[in-house]
């Protein structure tokens, strides 16, 4: 899918923006501040009905971290993961691409690789960082077996895989998605799009749990002691 591209030299290098991401990824992260924000405003011990929900969710999150045995320290990260990438699913069926741009056009941030990576490689630092902090040098003898260079490049490129299969994983099915609703809409405009708009619906949450759920397995896997 083409993008709004803006380029940029910068000492002598170009630089390339993909700006109707930027845009849409600006857009996501906005609204869920100020939905936070709004729900965290005035609490109470008598929570009003954003406040229970808000407090379900959460509770939602806990209970996940502590069935797999995960510090709940980590739910912020994995909180905002999946709030995030829900809402940056679900605005592929929102009726943004009647917004004419220069070229390319306002779809979900997570059909561009380079935010899917981008999340991925946030995963990769933070459970690795959280491994060393927890286990010190023992994280690595954990990691890596040091039985021969060739296996122990094999497991360091494992190490990095792991997430970044999460970002083709999520890139993938939202982009797969997004064409299909195109193609229905090209067609059948009236009709035939309703229901692949419905099931990306439910393809947006389940893409977002399967993203959480496997930050969560690497989070523990890095930070849980030895048996």
């Amino acid at each position: 899918m083409e993008h709004w591209l803006y380029s940029i030299n910068l000492s002598g290098h170009t630089l390339t923006f993909n700006l109707d991401t930027i845009f849409t990824m600006w857009f996501a992260m906005i609204v869920i501040i100020i939905f936070s924000l709004m729900a965290t405003r005035k609490l109470s011990l008598i929570p009003n009905k954003l406040q229970a929900f808000c407090e379900g969710v959460m509770n939602f999150f806990w209970g996940i971290m502590g069935s797999m045995n995960t510090a709940k320290e980590h739910v912020p990260l994995i909180a905002s993961l999946f709030l995030f990438i829900v809402f940056a699913n679900l605005m592929g069926q929102l009726p943004l691409r009647i917004i004419h741009l220069k070229t390319g056009e306002l779809a979900s941030p997570t059909n561009d690789i380079n935010l899917t990576a981008g999340l991925a490689v946030i995963v990769l630092i933070y459970y690795v960082t959280a491994g060393i902090l927890k286990k010190g040098p023992k994280f690595f003898l954990h990691e890596l077996s040091f039985t021969g260079i060739v296996t122990m490049f094999v497991e360091i490129l494992e190490m990095v895989t792991r997430p970044l299969s999460l970002a083709i994983r999520l890139f993938a099915n939202i982009f797969a998605g997004e064409i299909l609703v195109s193609i229905a809409l090209g067609a059948f405009a009236y009709f035939a799009p309703l229901p692949i708009m419905l099931f990306e619906i439910f393809v947006a949450f389940v893409q977002a749990t399967v993203f959480m759920m496997l930050t969560i397995a690497y989070v523990s896997s890095a930070t849980g002691e030895e048996h």
